[in-house]
């Protein structure tokens, strides 16, 4: 598909530069699944009023590591000052990484990551194009997670990290109530919304919940540069749906309980996990499935979301769950109403259209 028909103007002032407080505030568009219905303005705080009692929230655990770095590259007498955002973990201690300035990067070159006091020294392993380095730390495992957690910033996405200074509050708003498992370099930004408050009023309304994991990449925030979805090749992203999940999702399924997928991370690796009849099956590893319009989806029936970027995979995602056009028009209604956009915006709840034109 041409990706100029995910086009579309979003004036700068709908940039959410910090959450809504409570979370629990942010508005909600309600996009119903047939074109005839109009769309519900509520907010989050109205959500186990809006799912139904045996509805199944899966959730996504991972947790988002503190992955913007700044040091100094050594080789030799050589010095210079570099910045990096890792991308991508190979193994407990290799990563690939968006290195700046990385023109005179050779293998063999060692950089030390500073903050304060602290420091977390790797090697140069490989350079590809684009500034993305692979470099594997002198730690490794949890030990790198812990000494990155000290040297590293939270990663905030360029659309808010080039309009405002990044802070110490970022440290907890760009992390979600699900949080548990170390691995993302970017916030699944639909958990954003959920407190504890939240969670227990929709336990008490009888809406259950599943928990999958899915390392969300740097690639997130990559622009599509291709004129035709056919040529954009998708980043992969590490994921895990356990045996115990699978069954209890196809359990709910065979029951008619509707799955209600908490962002697009989720609902990808959902969506990757099941079989042609909707079926769930146990999954460990990466995924790089890529949904534009066309696509028939097999398990999910419910997406919460943000508003997502023009041309972006993310918007394409939306678009073939309920349709270009509904989308279009939905996003057209959230700018006009002043909804807030991106990872610290608002939210909309979509439901699956069968029509999706």
């Amino acid at each position: 598909m041409d990706v100029s028909l995910f086009d579309f103007d979003l004036p700068d002032d709908r940039i959410a530069l910090r959450p809504a407080e409570p979370r629990e505030a942010a508005r909600l568009l309600v996009v119903p699944g047939t074109s005839e219905a109009g769309f519900l303005d509520y907010t989050i705080g109205d959500l186990p009023d809006l799912l139904r009692p045996s509805d199944v929230l899966v959730v996504n655990d991972t947790r988002v590591i503190a992955a913007e770095l700044h040091g100094t590259r050594t080789r030799g007498e050589i010095r210079a000052g570099v910045s990096a955002n890792l991308l991508q973990r190979i193994d407990d201690s290799t990563w690939r990484v968006l290195l700046r300035p990385a023109k005179k990067v050779q293998a063999g070159d060692r950089i030390m990551f500073t903050r304060d006091t602290l420091s977390c020294g790797a090697e140069v392993i490989d350079k590809a194009d684009g500034g993305v380095v692979t470099i594997r730390f002198d730690v490794t495992g949890d030990a790198l997670t812990a000494r990155l957690d000290a040297v590293g910033r939270m990663p905030l996405p360029p659309y808010i990290g080039t309009r405002r200074e990044q802070d110490t509050q970022d440290a907890s708003d760009y992390q979600t109530v699900f949080a548990a498992r170390a691995g993302a370099v970017a916030a699944p930004t639909a958990g954003l919304h959920f407190t504890d408050e939240l969670l227990q009023a929709l336990k008490e309304r009888g809406i259950t919940q599943e928990v999958v994991t899915l390392h969300v990449g740097g690639g997130t925030f990559l622009p599509v540069k291709v004129d035709d979805t056919s040529d954009h090749k998708m980043h992969a992203e590490w994921g895990e749906v356990t045996p115990e999940t699978a069954s209890r999702l196809n359990t709910a399924r065979a029951q008619g309980r509707r799955i209600v997928c908490i962002g697009t991370t989720s609902l990808r690796l959902i969506e990757t996990a099941a079989a042609a009849d909707g079926s769930l099956k146990p999954y460990v590893g990466e995924t790089d499935i890529f949904i534009t319009p066309g696509y028939a989806f097999r398990a999910t029936d419910v997406l919460l979301t943000n508003f997502h970027l023009p041309r972006s995979t993310l918007f394409m995602l939306v678009s073939a769950f309920c349709g270009l056009d509904r989308m279009k028009q939905a996003y057209a209604h959230a700018i006009k109403s002043g909804y807030r956009f991106y990872s610290y915006g608002d939210a909309c709840l979509l439901e699956r259209s069968e029509e999706r034109t």
